[in-house]
């Protein structure tokens, strides 16, 4: 672990000399990057929103943020543009603090600790309460994802029968959702979602993933995102723990806990794990999943 700097801000960087995470100390934080040595950063690092710092709007940046569930301007774009003061050694890694958000109340902390051997990434995101009333809230975590193909899993099928009257997966889609996009591909196993900087238009799906998984093609390099379902748990957006957007930047691979109320002082926590291989040619279709990505999951 050493401070460097990255895109004009001062950062932590955690590697075991094969693969390196860089988290920002200037605002946020973000993890904004995560990629092999010398290799392109599987997150996207958004033109216009490197190196700055105290912007009166928010800024996405792109990279790992960890957010505040159900989306709303008050509570989930409330400012992080200005340094922290916590960043804490832990074995393997590193924890980062925010101060009490001032208009949530609510303290943002990340544990990112990195596997000296595979240089997998496990975070421990935990939102606190630092107000004076409950709250009820979501813990949201966000990967901003470089140009490349999202892979989502689907239950598995079986045939109509009185044992299948039911259904066993839900969707929540947005105003803007549109099953027309040529960026999508439903498959019977798997759903593709391709990153396109020509569409300039917005997509968004959510779901209930109970497989826990996500993975990202991004040229030679795979990522795949591990996070919990807790079954009979209330999610947020009709039931999703799984969301995904995409514009003509980049797409976004996130995961959400449970509604939880929060009694002042009181926090909830979500891990998530990431892993990354090299050398990973594209999927050419849904049977090379089953073969070359579940396995890796």
């Amino acid at each position: 672990m050493e401070t460097v700097k990255f895109n004009g801000w001062d950062c932590i960087r955690l590697t075991n000399g094969t693969v390196e995470a860089i988290v920002t100390r200037s605002v946020g934080p973000r993890i904004i990057r995560y990629g092999f040595v010398g290799g392109d950063n599987l997150f996207c690092e958004i033109p216009g929103h490197q190196g700055g710092s105290g912007e009166g709007e928010w800024m996405n940046r792109g990279g790992h943020r960890l957010w505040i569930a159900p989306e709303a301007p008050e509570r989930s774009y409330e400012l992080d543009n200005e340094p922290y003061a916590e960043a804490v050694d832990i074995p393997n890694g590193v924890r980062v603090r925010q101060a009490p958000g001032p208009q949530t109340g609510i303290r943002k902390e990340m544990d990112i600790t990195m596997d000296p051997a595979t240089g997998f990434v496990r975070i421990r995101h935990t939102l606190t309460n630092c107000g004076a009333a409950p709250t009820t809230i979501a813990l949201w975590t966000v990967n901003v994802m470089g140009r490349g193909r999202e892979i989502i899993p689907l239950p598995p099928k079986a045939p109509h029968s009185p044992t299948t009257l039911l259904p066993n997966q839900r969707f929540a889609l947005w105003s803007y959702s549109d099953f027309a996009d040529p960026r999508w591909t439903f498959g019977s196993r798997y759903i593709f979602l391709r990153q396109d900087p020509d569409n300039h238009t917005n997509q968004k799906i959510g779901l209930c993933n109970k497989f826990g998984w996500l993975a990202y093609e991004r040229g030679n390099a795979l990522f795949i995102m591990k996070f919990p379902y807790a079954d009979g748990a209330e999610y947020p957006d009709f039931g999703c723990n799984c969301e995904t957007f995409t514009n003509e930047n980049f797409t976004e691979l996130e995961s959400i806990g449970p509604m939880t109320t929060l009694a002042p002082g009181a926090c909830v926590t979500q891990d998530e794990e990431w892993k990354i291989f090299a050398n990973f040619a594209p999927c050419r279709d849904e049977a090379d999943v089953e073969a070359r990505v579940v396995p890796l999951v």
